[in-house]
Order: C-alpha cells, then structure tokens, then sequence
C-alpha cells in the first residue's frame, strides 16, 4: 500500500472511530438529559383565589424537591365541565376543593382514584362525620380538607344566657325575635334529625336511597316544630328568606339567627354584638345540622398517580393553617390550631352534623324538600302530608336519575 493509500485509511479509521465516540456519547447525554427533564402534574382547585396561591406555593415547593413541575390551576367552570375533562387524557392529576355532595357522581363518573389505605383514618378528624362524606360503597374516594355546617348565632345586647332547648328559645323569641331561612332544607333539617329522621340510611358507610327517612315519626315532630314557629306563633313571616332574616340579624330586629360560618363576616362588619353557640336540643336530643366537607381527590384516570397521591399528602399537612387562615375555612383535623370564639363553635356543632348525602340520589332531595316546606309554612298543608309529600316526591326524583 502506498504512502498516500494508508494516510487516507488512517483518515477513515480516525473519522470512524470519531463517529462511534460521538454516537456513544450522544447516547448517554440523551438518556441523562431524559432522567433530569421534570414530569408534570396539574391540579385543579376550586378553592378561592387566596386559597389557591397558598397551595400553590406548597406545591411548587414540593415539585421543585421531586422533580416535577406542579401547575396550580384555579377552576370556576361547571363540574359537569371538569368531570369531561378530567376523563380526557389532558386532565388534571389532582382535584382541590370540591364539595363532598357531588362526590357520588364524580366516583360513577369514574374520576375519583380509591384513597390509599391509612391516609383518611377517624382518629385523625374531628368527627366520624367527616370521614363517612368520603365514604362510598365502603370506599373512601377523597381527603377532606375543609368543613363547615350551620348553628346558631344570637344577639348578646338582646340575650343574657342562651336557651338550652329550642323549646325555650321559641318561647323567649316572641319577645326578642327569631329568624332562619326556613325553607332552606339545608338549615331545616336539624330539626327532622333531632327526632331521628334522615335522608337516606347509613348502613355501615353504605348509604341506602331506598330507605328515606324523611317521613318517620321523628322527621313529623321535625315538621310540627317547623309549623309551630311560622304558622302558630308566627315569629317569623311564611315568606321568610335567607337574606331577609340576615339583614333582621344583623340591624338587631331578631336576636336568634339560624346560619354558617360564612355570615360570621357581615354579623361583625353590621356591628352586632353577637355569639354563636352550639344548636340547643329538641325533644331532648341535639339537632344534627347538614355536615358539608371541601374535599381533593386524585384523578383515576391521571398517568401520575402515585406522584399525584406524594403530593395529596404534602398538601393536606400543610391545609389546616391554610384553609382557617386564607379561605375562613373550618379545619376538619384534630391537631389544627383555631383561636376564634366563632370557629369553635362551629366545630363544636360539626361533631354532631351529618354529612349531606354523597351519592348521585342527593339531586332528588332538595326540590321536594323545600317546595313543601314553602307549603307547609304558608299553612296550606299539613305535617302527614307534608311529610308523605316529600317521601314520594323523592322517589319519583330517584328513578328519574335511573
């Protein structure tokens, strides 16, 4: 081979070899480059604005420590809108803040991820409550993050000492006043459940749609106490609305008020030298006020659920401060740090409240409950048939889901 024949093989080689160096080394930039690149997870709060930055932060934290981008995204769309999104393949890996009553349909939805076992125990919360509003078929399908339910707020100037039944507070509201939203089933159902009616049966975490409870003996003496304080002693007007008896509150009209913690703001911005106090019993038994829970769940249909399910855990330790704090939320965990006369005293109220039905069959109850209410205290039907009533109408709401 000549001089110029085996420079030019000595060339080839080098470029070759040049090449094969290059391709390897291109190969494990790639696959380093790959390992290093972040994943993604999205959550969806519907939350309020303050709420969510809060989350925010602690989620971008958490990413930032695990290695993936965390977008924090606040939704004000329609359910039925985040259920199809949720179903697609761009939805979110994580839910914050939706209300426990829908929770039934997002699980038949099939967007609701089954809680790893231990995260959601009783000895954790404030009530057994709160665990059975994410408790369906058994399961637990959601965390709870938040609680509220509603008790009674009274006039300080106008009452000395707090009626311990409402018994007694009927009889003294016809000197001082007494006002609720009374159709408003949600404020009414206390007193159906003192007596022992219920919507739909607990059975061990099951609820039963085909056992209402709504038109037993104790849902009636519920019914006659309604119809004794609008139609007997009139204490309040038949056509009574929430934000009429709020506005009598809040000018000292009536001096017993019937609501949440979300009228604790305007009752102190009116000025009213006011408490709110547990519900005082009826017929001996302690009234149990709808229970509501802001809930977060894990998308079933997320690529990242075991990292979706990380940071479910990071969020909820951080919740507590965050929902009492920026949201004026109702913590739901026992080791949560409230200084406020009035949150505690709707915690105190909550250990009794039961949760609002969680399943689909919720949608039937509240149309029949009100409309009869309305007819009820405008005295043009009685207990038994307002008690029948809204039995049958319930029924025919449920099959209508079918």
């Amino acid at each position: 081979m000549g001089k110029r024949s085996k420079l030019l093989a000595v060339l080839i080689a080098g470029v070759l070899c040049a090449t094969s160096l290059v391709g390897c080394g291109s190969k494990g930039d790639d696959e380093k480059a790959s390992s290093n690149k972040k994943q993604t997870l999205t959550v969806w709060s519907h939350l309020t604005t303050n709420e969510v930055k809060e989350f925010e932060t602690v989620a971008k934290a958490w990413g930032d420590a695990n290695n993936f981008e965390v977008n924090v995204v606040e939704d004000k769309g329609k359910f039925q809108e985040m259920i199809q999104a949720a179903q697609s393949d761009n939805g979110p890996d994580l839910i914050l803040g939706a209300p426990h009553d829908n929770l039934g349909t997002f699980q038949k939805a099939g967007i609701t991820d089954e809680v790893p076992s231990g995260l959601v125990t009783a000895d954790k919360y404030t009530s057994q409550g709160i665990v059975d509003s994410v408790t369906i078929g058994g399961k637990q399908y959601a965390v709870p993050l938040a609680q509220e339910t509603s008790t009674l707020f009274y006039n300080k100037d106008k009452v000395k000492e707090v009626p311990k039944t409402m018994e007694e507070l009927a009889t003294k509201a016809k000197e001082v006043g007494f006002e609720y939203d009374v159709k408003n089933f949600y404020m009414s159902y206390a007193f159906l459940s003192a007596g022992g009616g219920y919507v739909y049966k607990n059975d061990n975490g099951t609820l039963k749609p085909d056992d209402i409870g709504l038109g037993n003996a104790g849902a009636k003496a519920g019914y006659e106490f309604i119809k004794k304080l609008v139609v007997d002693d009139k204490l309040m007007a038949a056509d009574i609305t929430g934000d009429i008896a709020k506005a009598d509150f809040t000018s000292g009209k009536s001096a017993f008020y019937i609501s949440g913690p979300w009228d604790v703001a305007a009752s102190k911005e009116a000025g009213v030298n006011f408490g709110v106090v547990p519900m005082p019993t009826l017929g001996g038994k302690a009234p149990e006020t709808f229970l509501g829970v802001q809930v977060a769940f894990v998308n079933a249909n997320s690529k990242n659920k075991d990292a979706a399910w990380k940071l479910m855990e990071e969020l909820v330790s951080k919740s507590s401060e965050i929902v009492y704090k920026a949201g004026n939320r109702i913590p739901v965990l026992k080791d949560a740090k409230v200084d406020d006369e009035y949150t505690k005293a709707f915690m105190e109220q909550a250990k009794v409240a039961t949760p609002m039905p969680n399943i689909p069959e919720v949608q039937a109850m509240w149309e029949p409950a009100a409309n009869n209410l309305k007819l009820l205290t405008a005295g043009q039907i009685d207990v038994d048939t307002c008690a029948t009533n809204i039995v049958n109408q319930v029924k025919e709401g449920i099959a209508q889901l079918k």
